[in-house]
């Protein structure tokens, strides 16, 4: 079965749960607080095999000049299949009027996020306050 995509904020914290923690992230651990966020997002775009959540993206906008992608992960078991890469062309396709694209990219991700048009800054570096270790 091919793999299709939705635009929806709706999801189960199964869902959820197992997603997150298939890339290992730490996140995945409050699954209940993934369902809020993901309500409260401006943009989520998902992958789904049939029933099961596969894949997602997540963005934040400021609705004219500034989009920033949050979350983009792709269980395992469905990664090399450009599900990816599909859905950053869904992020770039609805914010493609906008003058500023983020993304902070793990330092083992930054050759995909390169391939899919995102430029690595020169004179800035990511910063938080986190009590997740992932």
């Amino acid at each position: 079965m091919p793999v299709s995509y939705k635009d929806t904020h709706d999801f189960t914290s199964q869902e959820l749960e197992e997603l997150f923690l298939s890339v290992e992230w730490s996140s995945g651990h409050f699954p209940d607080k993934l369902v809020v966020a993901m309500r409260n997002f401006s943009t989520v775009f998902s992958a789904w095999d049939g029933d099961r959540l596969v894949g997602m993206v997540c963005a934040m906008d400021d609705g004219i000049m500034n989009a920033y992608v949050h979350y983009l992960l792709v269980n395992p078991a469905y990664q090399q299949q450009k599900i990816g890469r599909t859905l950053v062309s869904m992020i770039k396709e609805k914010y493609k009027d906008y003058l500023r694209i983020a993304v902070i990219a793990y330092d083992d991700e930054l050759h995909f996020y390169s391939d899919c048009g995102f430029e690595k800054s020169k004179d800035a570096s990511p910063m938080f306050i986190t009590s997740l270790w992932t």
